[in-house]
């Protein structure tokens, strides 16, 4: 089963898993939110990008945000995503200047709070994520954590990111999941990034909501730098992706966002 969907200019995992499913079957969206209902499966999402004036010639900083919701009309549980990956306008670029590196090791076996106090400095952004757990013959179990987006080591000379993440059902669980920005060269595109989404309950979880901000500034030298930045060349910025649920579902789309160029810049 193919379906179209919408993508938010935007970097993440499981919040932004939800957030890029924000879709309209057959349509390309400009506005914060969107909705798609295609046979039983609803998803709902809201993001976007500010400013959304930016010069035309050179790069800005950028806020990135957005959330998301993927449900049934019918009340049964929608399937479970595996894969992602995402092709981002190359009108833009990441800067860590001044923004310390996390590894895995220091991520392993912890808690949120944890986390964050072992990697402070190396946080680019949070979010939430919120899914279900079903075991068979037995209630629902709602499970919940707070998601931070790491700053990771260099991978090929690329960027990467460690997104963490800890539940308690069925036992203390820590995700890891490491994102490396791939630079490419494909028309408007310029960065890819492909994530599979960790198997939460022992693969009985099931991802329904999640939200994430990124809005990392540093100041090195008196000179401002942004972990997301982003220019305003065509009038627009534009991303695509594709989606692959466990049950065969495939989502693949383009979104394009407006922007406004500032004059003379």
């Amino acid at each position: 089963m193919r379906l179209s969907a919408n993508k938010l200019f935007a970097i993440g995992l499981l919040a932004v898993a939800a957030l890029v499913l924000a879709a309209s079957a057959g349509a390309v969206r400009d506005v914060e939110k969107v909705e798609l209902i295609a046979g039983d499966l609803k998803i709902v999402g809201r993001g976007g990008f500010k400013p959304e004036t930016l010069p035309k010639h050179h790069d800005a900083p950028i806020k990135i945000y957005g959330g998301g919701k993927v449900s049934t009309i019918s009340g049964e549980l929608p399937p479970i995503l595996d894969t992602l990956e995402f092709e981002f306008d190359r009108h833009g670029h990441v800067d860590t200047t001044g923004i310390e590196v996390c590894t895995a090791g220091k991520l392993q076996a912890t808690t949120v709070p944890a986390a964050r106090k072992n990697c402070p400095n190396a946080i680019v952004g949070k979010g939430f994520g919120r899914a279900t757990v079903a075991f068979p013959e037995q209630a629902y179990i709602p499970v919940s954590s707070p998601i931070t987006a790491f700053n990771g080591p260099k991978k090929n000379g690329n960027d990467t990111l460690l997104f963490h993440a800890y539940t308690t059902v069925p036992v203390a669980t820590t995700f890891i999941v490491p994102v490396v920005i791939e630079k490419i060269h494909n028309g408007v595109y310029g960065y890819r990034v492909k994530a599979k989404i960790p198997k939460i309950a022992g693969g009985y979880g099931h991802p329904v909501s999640g939200r994430l901000t990124v809005d990392r500034k540093t100041r090195v030298k008196g000179k401002l730098h942004s972990y997301v930045n982003a220019r305003c060349e065509t009038g627009r910025l534009q991303a695509r992706g594709k989606f692959v649920f466990k049950n065969g579902t495939r989502l693949t789309g383009t979104f394009f966002r407006p922007c406004k160029a500032i004059p003379g810049t």
